[in-house]
């Protein structure tokens, strides 16, 4: 039986794109500067590389989950091309002041509900336990607390003021140089 992998997961608008509200076009797309350099560091970490995203947008009727789709499939050829590919993307369309089927009151994929972490633990193998979250809400805080990912990182907090997270992240640049620190911690012999 193979054995599970770690991952980094991975919020969408605020920690891999500006938010703006509701993105779901290449021109209001603005990556945030060193998320490549972050990506392939969780790459070298050997972290399968997971995005998990509330899409408010869809259920508001202002983009169709085809726009959301086609945003998504040309996100996920950056990511290749920057060499450090995507596992997955996982999104909840669901919102309770939704329109017509997307209205659902506290859907388990929404956010800071842990549907979608523990869909991609099952479909992926993933140890959720020995993986990563980074999100930049508290949402995606509670997510990850009731997935039971073991490291829970706030983007974009100082790094004296985590809140409910384990690590404060205020750059991507930050991060990068954490999962490598991690890493080599990881990698190097016990001490007897």
């Amino acid at each position: 039986m193979a054995e599970r992998r770690r991952a980094l997961f991975l919020d969408r608008d605020g920690v891999i794109n500006v938010d703006h509200g509701y993105v779901h076009t290449r021109e209001r797309f603005d990556w945030l500067p060193g998320v490549f350099d972050m990506a392939r560091a969780a790459r070298d970490a050997d972290l399968a590389l997971v995005v998990v995203t509330n899409q408010a947008g869809i259920a508001r009727g202002l983009y169709t989950t085809a726009q959301f789709e086609s945003l998504t499939q040309w996100m996920r050829s950056c990511f290749e091309a920057a060499q450090a590919p995507l596992a997955a993307v996982y999104y909840c369309p669901f919102h309770h002041e939704g329109l017509g089927t997307y209205r659902v009151q506290n859907h388990p994929d929404r956010k800071p509900n842990p549907g979608m972490l523990l869909r991609a633990a099952a479909d992926l193998r993933l140890d959720l336990a020995a993986s990563i979250m980074l999100g930049d809400k508290l949402s995606d805080v509670q997510a990850a607390r009731r997935a039971g990912v073991g490291t829970v990182c706030l983007f974009g907090a100082a790094p004296d003021e985590p809140g409910e997270a384990d690590l404060a992240v205020p750059d991507h640049e930050f991060m990068a140089r954490w999962l490598g620190s991690a890493t080599a911690r990881s990698r190097s012999p016990a001490r007897t």
